[in-house]
Parts: structure tokens; sequence; C-alpha cells
């Protein structure tokens, strides 16, 4: 009766993984041996804020997740001590904080991760965290979308001033 119990709670913890892997925009899996209570504490807290959940899992439960979700490439980094960031709203949020930390803090090592379904590498992580934030990217794109209509806007201004020095004269 307990086994049955253990196994019911482990398929669920299974499941709940199996879940995030699938509806996360990005996940990052890295190996956080050597950092202290503080730095995880400090990192957690980052995570947090960008609405990122961070994990520390057990790899067999995560080879599991990963054979459920059908991205069984993410086992070859499954070895020594996982956590894992889920990134649900952000793609680039998990990626970012956890690159810029490992760069502060040598202990953190970033082993791979998930971007939309995709298993990527160390590196791709790397250049999906050197990306500006969604908000940068917006504001980026609203730039772009604002210069032709400010351009107008100077040149009528440049012609409406060009013609009152006209009539003045």
């Amino acid at each position: 009766m307990a086994n049955a119990k253990v196994i019911e709670s482990k398929q669920a913890a299974v499941d709940a993984v199996t879940s995030k892997l699938k509806e996360s925009a990005t996940t990052v899996v890295a190996d956080y041996r050597g950092l202290n209570v503080s730095q995880v504490t400090e990192l957690r807290k980052q995570l947090r804020e960008a609405g990122v959940e961070f994990q520390v899992l057990k790899n067999t439960l995560v080879r599991r997740a990963t054979a459920a979700a059908e991205l069984t490439e993410l086992n070859e980094v499954l070895t020594g001590p996982t956590a894992i960031a889920f990134g649900a709203n952000d793609a680039v949020a998990p990626a970012k904080i956890l690159s810029d930390f490992a760069k502060k803090n040598d202990a953190l090592k970033i082993k791979g991760g998930v971007v939309e379904g995709r298993v990527v590498s160390v590196d791709q992580i790397k250049a999906l965290a050197d990306l500006p934030s969604r908000e940068g990217l917006l504001s980026m794109l609203l730039s772009v979308l604002q210069a032709p209509v400010r351009n107008f806007a100077l040149a009528v201004k440049a012609v409406a001033d060009k013609g009152e020095g006209e009539a003045s004269a």
C-alpha cells in the first residue's frame, strides 16, 4: 500500500516536470555545485522576479520526463547535481539570468537546455542570453515603426519653416 502511494507521487512529479518541459518557452539545465546558500538564494530571487521557476531535480525523474516529452537528447547533460530553470513567458529571461550569474560565479555551469521544444547546446543558450530582453526588443521594434512617421513630421516642419522664412523676407 505504501509503495503504491510512493509510485503515484513519483509519477505525479514526472508528469509535472513533463508538462513544464512542454509548456516552457525556454528551459535551462545547470550544475549548481559549489554555490553557497546565499548565492543560490540570490539566484532564486532573480529568477523568481523574472517569472522563472527554478528547481533542483533528480536526474532519473527528469530522464523519465524527457522521455515522456520526447526530448531524450537532453539526457546527455543530466549528470551530477542538476538544477533546471523553466521560463514560461519570456524565452530570453532564464538564459540571460543564469548566464549573467555564471559570469559572476564560476561555480554555476550551464549544461544545455530546451528552447521552443528543441534541445539546444550551451553555446546556443549563451547566444540566446546575449539577445535583448522582450521589453528591449519591443522598444526597438517601436522605434523602427515610429521612424517613418517621425521623419515625415520633421520634413513637414522643415517645409513649414522654409515657407515662413520666405514669407517674412
